[in-house]
């Protein structure tokens, strides 16, 4: 019990799904996060963790982030979020667990 074959997410023929501590994370940060190389950044920040989901900029101004990965390359990211690249003045970062969204690498939407 707890075997599955799912390529699809990821998942390795064989991989005991009991042991699997993949797990998504939706965050918005608001601030000077626009025009400042935010997303590209980010994705290149969420590659180099060996994170996959997506990065987009929000109507209102704010930079929505999903990235699904291990417990501590998402927590290495939401401490990178707070700083973003030079140019970025954060104020906040929100974060709350997120549905996979099924991307196989790490895009900008």
């Amino acid at each position: 019990m707890g075997w599955m074959i799912r390529a699809e997410k990821g998942w390795c023929k064989g991989e005991d799904m009991t042991t699997n501590t993949h797990t998504c994370r939706h965050f918005i940060v608001t601030g000077r996060v626009q025009g400042v190389w935010y997303r590209v950044s980010t994705q290149d920040q969420a590659q180099s963790l060996g994170l996959r989901g997506q990065v987009r900029n929000c109507p209102d101004g704010c930079v929505e982030v999903i990235a699904c990965g291990e417990p501590e390359a998402l927590n290495a990211l939401e401490a990178w979020l707070w700083d973003g690249p030079a140019d970025a003045r954060v104020r906040s970062v929100d974060a709350n667990p997120a549905d996979d969204p099924g991307r196989r690498d790490f895009v900008i939407a």
